[in-house]
């Protein structure tokens, strides 16, 4: 039996070939690695949880500042305008206070009229129209007889007299809830004022306050989160206008009664994407139906979901496209989540919210990438530094030395 060649030590210079680590090792160092980040993620679920506590308890204080920022961004433009053309900032901000609520109770005012006198007569229509119903669930294909109908009449009020206590419970609560609201609308007046006039004071004040270096990403982050909201409230009120005064002009043309108040509703239901927008037009659809008819109610319904259409495909992407950049799944769960969470205020503030939110991901993002490293994929081992950072030289190109002084020769001419 012939011998294998003798082991040889290897020469100098060369390197051994690298031992694979053991595969217990390997399943430890995995699993230690899962497990570091799974506390991480337990520990940032159980911050969240906590913070949506704390804004639950204070949420009477955290709805007036939220409210009162996102009127701020609305009136700033023009306060910013009289402040630069001379006017103090405290008589800028309570000349545009004073503006726009003259606007707001001037529209109020304009259309309290119209419902008060078309009330009753659109309630004499829903009467026709339940008769209509109630006439056809008896013939084909349902056929449902006279005394099905009584029982579930009979039902229904049955179960209203049973929750007598409760409605009673909740015009008492609506009471109380109509005078904080009345509170609310105090506090975001006072906010928004303040807001407006100081304003400009703010960042500087939160930069001495964080120090040099927390206070410029402070500075960068709070200013591109101002100009998102401002640019999403601005576009969004742009596009719910033309929203409203298109539907508004139809339903006047085809006589649907309580057409500026549809309109309106459309216009604030345009802050609520994707939901507000359907709840206006089924609004209007069934204004149109009861009133009007069954044609008219279709050419409402043709008209609200062209409107919509070019909002979405047209007005949406061009105007917004630099304002919020979220996707649609996006702001249909942050609807979704503020209204289960807060109700129409929620639904109302969650888009603004996210919009924000999607800033400060984006900004640590950029923070991340900046000053990151990549893995060389040749050994997986060598530190690569990210595009345009200089911070970390590249182990693949020499550093730079300087040449050695070299000793002068003592044969060489002397130059004096």
């Amino acid at each position: 039996m012939s011998e294998g060649p003798p082991l040889t030590e290897p020469k100098t210079g060369e390197q051994k070939p690298a031992r694979k680590a053991d595969r217990a090792a390997l399943l430890g160092t995995g699993g230690l690695w899962l497990a570091k980040w799974s506390a991480g993620l337990v520990i940032i679920a159980a911050a969240a949880v906590v913070l949506g506590w704390i804004i639950q308890k204070m949420w009477v204080i955290v709805l007036p500042v939220a409210l009162a920022i996102v009127v701020a961004t609305i009136l700033w433009p023009p306060t910013r305008g009289m402040t630069k053309r001379g006017v103090p900032p405290a008589a800028a901000a309570g000349l545009t206070l004073v503006a726009f609520f003259a606007i707001f109770a001037g529209i109020i005012a304009g259309i309290a009229p119209s419902v008060i006198s078309q009330v009753p007569d659109l309630a004499n229509k829903a009467t026709e129209g339940i008769n209509k119903v109630q006439d056809w669930v008896k013939g084909p294909p349902i056929n449902l007889r006279d005394e099905q109908l009584d029982s579930a009449v009979a039902a229904v009020v049955e179960r209203l007299q049973g929750s007598a206590a409760s409605i009673a419970g909740g015009v008492f609560s609506g009471v109380t809830t109509a005078g904080s609201m009345l509170i609310t609308l105090a506090l975001v007046l006072v906010l928004t004022f303040f807001f407006i006039k100081d304003g400009p004071r703010f960042l500087p004040w939160l930069h001495r306050v964080s120090g040099s270096r927390a206070g410029t990403h402070l500075d960068e982050v709070l200013t591109r989160m101002w100009s998102t909201l401002g640019g999403f409230i601005r576009t969004q009120a742009l596009v719910s206008l033309i929203d409203a005064v298109f539907i508004g002009i139809g339903l006047v043309i085809l006589g649907v009664p309580l057409a500026p108040v549809l309109a309106i509703l459309t216009f604030i239901g345009g802050f609520i994407p994707i939901v507000g927008a359907f709840v206006a037009g089924a609004l209007a659809v069934l204004v149109a139906l009861v009133a009007n008819g069954f044609t008219t109610a279709l050419i409402v319904l043709a008209l609200i979901i062209a409107v919509q259409q070019i909002e979405g495909n047209v007005l949406q992407p061009v105007l917004q496209s630099k304002s919020m950049n979220l996707h649609a799944v996006v702001v249909l769960l942050a609807v979704t989540a503020g209204s289960s969470l807060f109700g129409i205020v929620g639904a109302f503030l969650a888009v603004p919210v996210a919009a924000v939110a999607a800033v400060v991901i984006r900004y640590l993002g950029e923070q991340i990438d900046k000053n990151s490293v990549e893995t060389d994929p040749e050994d997986g081992t060598k530190a690569l530094p990210a595009p345009g950072d200089t911070s970390v030289p590249d182990p693949k190109i020499p550093p730079a030395t300087a040449p050695e002084p070299s000793e002068p020769d003592p044969s060489a001419p002397s130059k004096t």
